[in-house]
């Protein structure tokens, strides 16, 4: 008899420890409520693990089985469940945030295990450990080949274990997407169906992003962060496409392929550096000189800050617990350059609100925007008019979420941090003007990054 201890997994295709478990013995699958470590999430992620956990459940019953759910550390927990089914060895997937390495430590230490690599395609541990960029990386892990989708284990395999405990529910304040493998499956197969062969053409177009919210991108990350779906089950239909599709077709799939490449890296860096979540992964010669001005992080939070499409991206988190990536990388860029506060007071707000949150992605993205990680250019700053003007020119996506300028010409739209007060009272009084100067702002980020690296 093997256990098999589900984390964030939370499926039986594709799912490279519970195959191997189920190999040559019969599996009993636990999964371990552990309250320490769901604080570490928002409670909008932990509704969601939750629901999975509970879609997860009623899988494994169909399959005339049961997933066992207890309560507390998971050293203890799995040390009870091993005595009470006399079982051999626990199999677990390698999972790679500081907390839940230790969590993994102790039970490697208290009982026999065995681990896999089943979040990414590749093994952090083959690769190099620094990469000063993205490119570098991509080379080397593109190289690497990639492993086929685990086999499902026969519903034989799977002990005829029952038990009457599941998850608690824990309410969010926001609709969540439906949660488990079947939810995950179904949003993949409309994306494989109307999104892919498109998807290098229609990522950054906001236009296209409200009008078809899944297509124009994904919007796969909050089951990919879950573990609802296997990476690998999501790359070989990916590559299957790849591999039919005309020219212009390859051209799209490619790039999402590509995508895929960055959540790999964000955990490469936070697998051989495990204080990424908390120190900047660049050194510097003397000190970032961030301001942390609270009223400007709260009007940040609210999506007031004058910046017409941050302010989008931040009211589209408040009320989706997700945000497009081109405004994640503008509302992230403009807190640490613009407002000059530390990228960890905005990763930490992202951690709470967030559906889709990745402990590595998230941090590594934080300090990708902020020019404390890996990039080819010292100090990037976007222009958030500039980059409204590029990909929201007709505004679609900033008048879906602030209602305030609803009816407002686009053009002023986009150029409203710098028309007078005056017109922007007169076009929309109850939205704010902009909190700080636009070109002041972003000379000022140039000077204190610069400083910072020894360049004044």
């Amino acid at each position: 008899m093997h256990v098999f201890w589900h984390q964030r997994d939370l499926r039986i295709p594709d799912n490279r420890g519970l195959s191997s478990a189920a190999n040559d013995a019969d599996v009993v699958p636990v999964y371990v409520v552990d309250s320490d470590l769901l604080k570490k999430v928002g409670k909008r992620q932990r509704a969601f693990f939750m629901r999975g956990v509970r879609a997860l459940k009623r899988q494994y019953r169909e399959r005339g089985s049961d997933l066992v759910v207890r309560s507390g550390s998971a050293v203890d927990v799995l040390s009870a469940v091993v005595d009470e089914y006399d079982a051999d060895r626990v199999f677990y997937n390698e999972h790679y945030r500081p907390a839940r390495r230790n969590r993994q430590r102790r039970v490697d230490e208290a009982l026999p295990t065995k681990s896999l690599t089943d979040l990414l395609l590749v093994d952090p541990a083959r690769l190099d450990q620094r990469y000063e960029n993205h490119s570098r990386f991509y080379d080397d892990w593109q190289a690497v080949q990639k492993l086929p989708p685990a086999e499902t284990p026969d519903d034989d395999s799977l002990a005829a274990v029952s038990d009457s405990k599941t998850a608690p529910e824990i309410e969010a304040d926001i609709d969540l997407p439906a949660a488990g493998y079947d939810a995950a499956r179904a949003r993949w197969d409309r994306f494989l169906a109307d999104g892919i062969e498109t998807y290098n053409d229609t990522r950054d177009d906001m236009q296209a992003a409200v009008e078809r919210p899944v297509g124009a991108v994904s919007r796969m990350s909050p089951y990919l962060a879950a573990g609802m779906i296997g990476i690998r089950e999501v790359w070989r239909d990916a590559s299957d496409r790849h591999a039919v599709v005309g020219t212009d077709g390859k051209r799209n799939v490619q790039k999402y392929r590509y995508e895929l490449s960055w959540r790999e890296q964000s955990y490469h860096l936070l697998y051989h550096n495990p204080t990424l979540l908390t120190a900047n992964y660049k050194s510097f010669p003397d000190a970032i000189e961030w301001e942390n001005d609270p009223e400007h992080f709260e009007a940040w939070k609210r999506g007031e800050t004058g910046y017409p499409l941050v302010d989008a991206g931040m009211r589209q988190l408040d009320a989706e617990g997700y945000v497009h990536n081109r405004p994640r990388q503008n509302v992230a860029s403009f807190l640490t350059k613009h407002l000059l506060t530390d990228w960890r007071k905005g990763a930490r707000y992202f951690t709470k609100q967030l559906v889709d949150h990745d402990p590595a992605s998230n941090y590594a993205s934080w300090q990708w925007t902020a020019s404390t990680g890996t990039d080819s250019v010292d100090v990037r700053i976007f222009d958030p008019v500039a980059q409204m003007s590029k990909y929201d020119s007709g505004a679609d996506y900033v008048t879906e979420y602030v209602p305030e300028l609803r009816g407002v010409p686009a053009s002023k739209i986009v150029d409203w941090p710098t028309l007078p007060a005056a017109e922007r009272e007169e076009l929309a009084p109850d939205y704010p003007g902009p909190i700080v100067d636009r070109n002041d702002a972003y000379e000022r980020a140039q000077r204190v990054f610069e400083r910072a690296l020894g360049k004044r």
